[in-house]
């Protein structure tokens, strides 16, 4: 099948159109992506929180009582989580519009304001690849299995959820709200 000439665009890659998901919340966008981000990061939290208890509360098989469980969450597997948490405030306390350079006061302000969120962003990197290395070093490579294991996966879902909540954040707060005017002439 062929475009009509009318409507055929010589840009476009594909010939077969995306659909247009039209996405449009009207004034409640920003609330909505903020109560989603929100939820991001609860269930971030959640699952390995989750985690941590199973651990704390696993026995030993029922078949040979003597023998206890091979691995706990201990420290070293909350570090991941916590390096994703302080990059997550760490971006979002920064001013937008510092990064973009609207504001008129020190010069440095914008550099210094790409440099935290460049230390952010490397909190949450990070964070999800100390993770990943601790799941494949821990609790893979072991060969536990798979009630042991789903430690390792909690905490990659917590670090891959945090990651979520944060873009989620930054976009809904660069959002403009309905009570926000622009006063350009």
């Amino acid at each position: 099948m062929s475009l009509p000439r009318s409507n055929y665009d010589p840009r476009r890659v594909c010939l077969n159109p995306f659909p247009d998901l039209n996405l449009n919340f009207g004034k409640h966008r920003r609330t909505i992506g903020i109560y989603l981000a929100g939820a991001l990061f609860a269930l971030a939290n959640w699952t390995f929180f989750d985690a941590a208890i199973l651990s704390a509360h696993a026995h030993p098989p029922y078949d040979d009582p003597q023998i206890p469980p091979p691995v706990h969450v201990q420290f070293v597997d909350w570090v991941p989580g916590i390096c994703s948490l302080l990059g997550m405030l760490i971006i979002n306390l920064i001013d937008k519009d510092r990064i973009r350079g609207d504001d008129y006061g020190d010069s440095t302000a914008v550099w210094r304001a790409r440099l935290f969120l460049f230390i952010g962003f490397a909190f949450m990197a990070g964070g999800l690849a100390g993770s990943v290395s601790l799941l494949v070093l821990k609790y893979v490579m072991m060969d536990y299995p798979e009630q042991y294991t789903y430690y390792g996966y909690a905490n990659v879902s917590q670090n891959v959820a945090l990651m979520l909540s944060a873009v989620v954040l930054w976009i809904a707060q660069s959002a403009q709200t309905e009570y926000d005017y622009s006063l350009t002439l």
